[in-house]
């Protein structure tokens, strides 16, 4: 099985009930079930609900606990309305009869409306750049154990290429500012509610590292907990995963052991596709012994 059948088959859930559906998880290296999975999988058992002429325009979603890695997690979709033109979606997901995320999500159908959107940030194109797991070479003996978190943590779905240098964006202070272009390896077609399941699952990666960025030099020194606490995406356009996307990533605020961080994804055209937003956990725990984390 190739690295994208792995992927909707894991985002493929199976059927209880009408409205109950359960399934497996993604073995993260970090110990923890990876935010983007969930995302992905919630937002597939919500589409199992609605008409085939409603598609997703929002969802807002909260990480309430960690996930077990080893407990199939259950989603149960509760029908919250279907208008005429709007179909609303609750998603809860649960481990041992715990919630552990609950997810809301708007469905629409396809309608003319006025168009504006802002401008795509004037970077590198994707064939000028050098690959994540290339620049991650660079951590091996300057950062050895950054080196084999990040080595073990790079989907094999997805291909990252970061605008920017990401050693110095670990190792020194920098603007809370970052882009990153983006696709997977292999056609999915036209199929939009898997292309909007499979952009849920890519939005997890990247957008909260911004918020540590002004703070490196402080951050490296201490043990962190990170993790994500919500995260909410507004699908603007329709896109192809296939092709290149750019995530360009901004943190406005980190406050009370939180960073908040915001996402605008455009394609290669410049069209905004859609716009992500996520809070998440920087917990310092203690100080920190060896090399940047």
């Amino acid at each position: 099985m190739n690295a994208l059948s792995d992927l909707v088959a894991l985002i493929t859930l199976n059927k209880i009930n009408e409205n109950t559906f359960i399934g497996s998880n993604y073995r993260a290296p970090w110990g923890r079930v990876f935010g983007g999975q969930v995302l992905a999988q919630s937002l597939h058992a919500a589409y199992q609900t609605v008409p085939n002429d409603r598609f997703v325009h929002s969802m807002h979603a909260y990480f309430i606990l960690g996930g077990d890695l080893d407990i199939p997690i259950k989603y149960e979709v509760d029908i919250i309305r279907d208008g005429g033109s709007f179909t609303t979606r609750r998603v809860v997901a649960f481990q041992n009869e715990k919630a552990i995320f609950n997810m809301s999500a708007s469905f629409q159908k396809v309608q003319d409306g006025v168009h504006h959107q802002i401008a795509m940030p004037n970077v590198l194109p994707p064939q000028n750049l050098i690959k994540s797991e290339e620049q991650i070479e660079k951590f091996k003996t300057i950062l050895p154990t950054t080196y084999k978190r990040y080595k073990a943590s790079l989907p094999k779905i997805f291909q990252f290429k970061p605008v920017d240098d990401m050693l110095s964006k670990l190792v020194k202070n920098s603007p809370p500012f970052d882009n990153i272009w983006f696709k997977t390896l292999e056609k999915i077609g036209e199929n939009k509610p898997l292309q909007h399941q499979l952009l849920a699952y890519a939005s997890d990666y990247n957008i909260l590292r911004p918020a540590s960025m002004p703070h490196r030099e402080v951050l490296n020194t201490k043990e962190v907990f990170y993790t994500s606490l919500d995260h909410a995406i507004w699908f603007h356009r329709d896109f192809d995963l296939s092709q290149w996307l750019l995530y360009s990533i901004d943190s406005p605020s980190a406050s009370n052991s939180r960073g908040f961080s915001r996402g605008s994804i455009f394609d290669q055209n410049g069209s905004l596709v859609a716009s992500v937003a996520q809070e998440g956990l920087m917990r310092v725990i203690g100080e920190r012994k060896k090399d940047i984390d």
